[in-house]
């Protein structure tokens, strides 16, 4: 576990994990952070960060940087999934101007702070995207494809739960992030193993819960990678720019 406030800004919100240990964040600051993660011991080195630009090469301001997913494309290009003015945004690098991609039908109608939260690239080529709060208490708008096009899905999350990231798994088959959060039981969060992506609802079993397996904390950030080592989970959680939260890190290996 690692403490990264003092490595950078905070409002971690969508993460992606190489190979060679490059971690690549964005924020709901409009950011995005890069560093290269050393296991054993859990350490930071090699700290990039930087401003997301618009599509005329601007910084993000306000509501339009709220960047809260991340998956990269084979070509290395990344996709940003954005709230508030929701949307999705192509970036050749991610200190450059922005492009527009096709965001999944009906996204544009989900809450103002409640939509795409969760976006990932599957081994098949298909994204996966789901929305936090678009659709029912018990059921939530998903959706799989890419920029040809978009087929609808819906994702179950654990009860009072709401998904706030996912992560392709290397074999097949999604890690989901979910959170709840009470004034008085404060953030509970859990990581949910989705095996089937063929059907029409898409619903996990729980692999860890938090607190238990982590701290409690505002988890909203994962990734999965495949290194010599084995297969690599990484949580990150959102300070909300918040002095009584803090930006933590967590690595697990899988069995």
């Amino acid at each position: 576990m690692l403490d990264t406030t003092p490595w950078g800004f905070g409002g971690f919100s969508g993460a992606h994990l190489a190979r060679d240990m490059t971690l690549t964040v964005v924020s709901d600051r409009g950011r995005w952070w890069q560093a290269r993660l050393h296991p054993d011991p859990l350490a930071i080195s090699e700290i990039r960060h930087g401003p997301l630009l618009n599509t005329g090469g601007r910084p993000l301001v306000g509501g339009a940087g709220d960047a809260e997913a991340l998956a990269q494309l084979p070509d290395g290009s990344w996709l940003v999934g954005f709230e508030r003015r929701h949307r999705i945004w192509r970036y050749q690098r991610l200190d450059g101007p922005a492009r527009r991609f096709p965001s999944p039908p009906g996204l544009e109608d989900a809450p103002n702070n409640g939509g795409l939260e969760s976006l990932t690239l599957l081994p098949d080529g298909r994204l996966l995207a789901i929305a936090e709060s678009l659709g029912s208490d018990s059921l939530r708008a998903a959706w799989l494809g890419n920029d040809a096009g978009w087929e609808e899905r819906l994702y179950r999350p654990a009860r009072g739960f709401s998904p706030t990231d996912a992560a392709a798994l290397p074999n097949g088959g999604a890690l989901v992030l979910e959170r709840d959060f009470s004034l008085f039981g404060g953030f509970r969060s859990r990581l949910a193993h989705v095996a089937d992506l063929s059907a029409p609802v898409l619903e996990g079993e729980t692999w860890l819960e938090m607190p238990g397996d982590a701290p409690a904390e505002n988890w909203e950030a994962v990734s999965v990678t495949r290194t010599r080592e084995g297969v690599l989970v990484v949580l990150l959680s959102d300070d909300n720019q918040n002095p009584f939260q803090r930006s933590l890190l967590a690595l697990y290996r899988l069995g």
